[in-house]
């Protein structure tokens, strides 16, 4: 089987329209076997558009980290569909699916999980450089001065900041011009400022670079950089916010009990 790019941009004359970056219908994940079986998410169905920035939210159990990573292909349903652009992603091999993620998949987590012994540079090419694909020095180029690093790529990880290394893991995600970027709680290590620097290197990938962003988190100031705040309880969908505002976000948050 030859994997293709995923589509993530609509072709220009076409009367349809591209597929959702990321599509999950009937997905249902649950965890051991008999009377200790946990359901972490009870038939969701979701369809999160391209070049968009969504955050995911919820009371802690309530399925948003699995919903991540069933998104992201790092867990497999349990039933149900995963789909990131024109690829079903839940039904790929593993050897495929890893190559998947590798090459059309972007991942920024709370630690920056850069490799001290490497420049930034390397680290934000190896995802390219594991894949034996060649790097665009122009893109690369756009994406380190998108992200405002540009005058750091020869420095390691220990001599930035960790807004700094955050940023340069943004860059990591990017480079390969992935379907989607999937962000784990990451600003939870940040001060306050770096966080929002952070924060505004996401909004300003899905608005600048046309990048689809996942983001969960418990934080409704983070939260309210998305276009897009999806809830949810106890393993369902408990509702949206479209251009949410903090107010709305906590609000919405104290419904569900947290």
């Amino acid at each position: 089987m030859t994997l293709q790019t995923p589509s993530i941009s609509p072709t220009i004359g076409s009367a349809t329209p591209p597929p959702p970056a990321v599509h999950l219908e009937n997905v249902v994940k649950t965890y051991g076997s008999g009377t200790a079986s946990v359901t972490a998410l009870a038939g969701v169905s979701l369809q999160i558009p391209t070049a968009s920035f969504t955050a995911i939210m919820g009371p802690s159990g309530s399925g948003k980290s699995t919903l991540m990573h069933l998104a992201a292909g790092l867990d497999v349903p349990t039933s149900g569909s995963v789909a990131l652009g024109s690829i079903r992603i839940s039904g790929l091999p593993e050897r495929q699916l890893t190559r998947f993620r590798r090459d059309h998949i972007g991942f920024v987590f709370q630690s920056y999980n850069l490799l001290p012994q490497l420049s930034i540079a390397q680290n934000i090419t190896l995802p390219l450089l594991l894949g034996q694909h060649p790097v665009n020095s122009a893109w690369f180029d756009h994406v380190v001065q998108s992200v405002g690093i540009a005058d750091l790529v020869e420095r390691r990880p220990q001599q930035l900041s960790g807004g700094q290394q955050q940023r340069a893991a943004i860059a990591r995600a990017l480079v390969t011009r992935p379907a989607a970027v999937f962000a784990d709680e990451p600003t939870g290590a940040l001060d306050s400022r770096s966080a929002r620097q952070v924060l505004g290197q996401l909004r300003h990938a899905a608005t600048d670079l046309q990048q689809t962003v996942v983001m969960v988190t418990h934080d409704p100031v983070a939260a309210s950089y998305a276009d897009r705040v999806v809830f949810l309880s106890d393993g369902q969908l408990a509702g949206h916010i479209d251009d949410p505002d903090i107010a709305r976000i906590t609000a919405h948050m104290a419904q569900l009990g947290e």
